[in-house]
């Protein structure tokens, strides 16, 4: 035995192993290798625990609410069931299940560049979406929403994106909740077209409350990312209702879409898996803000209409201004806002500016008021949102 022990690499102890399992369960078994299954898993999800959870998912699918991992196990623990599985481990029931949709990998979220306001009222969003009615009829809804609590401050549906309806929902959040020290849009027309050279009659109405009214840059709709991803689960919820006929019908749907949104369903968004009511409860309101003067200079002002030069030169009262030669033919708007000249393109996008000129081109009769394009500060009335998407919540002045 020592000698077959040692020509088989095996010590006296496996033998006897080896030999009484063959004697126990056969000589073929005892040459295979044996589980590494643990005889106990005491962490193992019970199936009827698996089951709750693929009927929790499902339950929420067919309302028309978010159903990942994250939603089902907060739905889980409100409703009260034990055992509640974790993120991970529903996540890997759902994939097993085969009820999990597959994603493409996505960016990393460490490479976006994210902005919160640091209290309610410091800053709203405004946006609209275009939803169809029975028969084919085509309608807006605008979404209100807080940017620092995600709260859903109100939601307007009208039968177009015009000025008029979008200053009716402001006035609605304005009188609920009081005003705001900015409001976030986009560069529509019934919204915000400063960036065309317009002044549109919400921004007319924003600056008269002392609101300064923030776009983001023109087909760049990240900045108003937050309405966009709002958008998104509004029409997951609408998809699950009976489509509506009218906008009555529709303002009910939306408006019991906002209640579960505020109040029943933790955001993913937000710090401590809290709602957006208990956000927006939890601070302090920002200030409001203090009415601007917004009587124009004496002199020259408004809207101006030109043609850049080849040498990417424009001419505006016997004074020329150097804006680039890459625009050299193209159609302009001059802005004369604040002593300081500004630039846009047909499409509301606004030209590089300049510190300083050549001496060549800023040479002129000394009657005649130089205007010098400088970069704009956060004093003035339309503000890029790049210039106050950091700013703390000041008290307006």
């Amino acid at each position: 035995m020592t000698t077959f022990c040692v020509e088989h690499g095996i010590s006296r102890k496996a033998f006897y192993a080896i030999k009484r399992r063959a004697a126990e369960e056969g000589q073929a078994a005892a040459l295979a290798p044996r589980t590494r299954r643990p005889a106990n898993s005491p962490g193992r999800l019970a199936d009827e625990v698996k089951q709750q959870a693929i009927g929790v998912r499902a339950a929420l699918e067919q309302s028309g609410l978010d159903h990942g991992p994250i939603s089902v196990h907060e739905k889980m623990r409100s409703l009260g069931m034990t055992p509640v599985p974790s993120t991970a481990s529903l996540s890997r029931i759902f994939r097993d299940a085969g009820v999990a949709r597959a994603e493409p990998r996505k960016k990393p979220r460490a490479l976006f560049r994210r902005f919160v306001y640091p209290a309610p009222n410091a800053c709203w969003q405004l946006d609209g979406t275009e939803y169809v009615l029975t028969g084919g009829r085509k309608c807006v809804i605008f979404q209100l929403i807080d940017d620092h609590a995600r709260y859903a401050v109100a939601s307007h549906v009208a039968w177009g994106e015009t000025s008029e309806a979008a200053i009716a929902v402001v006035k609605k959040v304005i009188t609920a909740h009081g005003v705001p020290q900015r409001l976030l849009s986009d560069n529509g027309a019934a919204l915000n077209p400063s960036r065309r050279g317009v002044v549109g009659q919400l921004v007319t109405y924003l600056e008269a409350l002392g609101v300064e009214a923030i776009t983001g840059k023109p087909y760049k709709p990240t900045t108003q990312g937050k309405n966009e991803r709002f958008h998104q689960t509004l029409f997951r919820f609408l998809d699950k209702q009976p489509l509506a006929g009218s906008l009555e019908e529709l303002q009910e749907q939306v408006d019991r879409f906002d209640q579960i949104h505020n109040t029943e369903r933790p955001h993913q968004g937000l710090p401590g898996k809290i709602t957006p009511q208990q956000a927006w409860e939890a601070t302090p309101k920002a200030d409001p803000p203090r009415p601007r003067n917004t009587q124009r200079p004496v002199g020259w002002d408004g809207i101006r209409q030109t043609r850049v030069a080849l040498n990417g030169i424009v001419q505006v009262r016997q004074t020329r201004f150097h804006v680039t030669r890459k625009m050299a033919g193209q159609t302009v708007f001059l802005i004369e806002a604040d002593q300081h000249l500004l630039v846009f393109d047909d499409r509301g996008t606004e030209a590089p500016r300049h510190r300083d000129h050549e001496a060549s081109l800023a040479q002129t009769r000394s009657q005649v008021r130089q205007l010098r394009p400088t970069p704009r500060t956060a004093t003035q009335n339309h503000l890029s949102v790049t210039d106050v998407l950091m700013q703390e919540v000041l008290p307006m002045s």
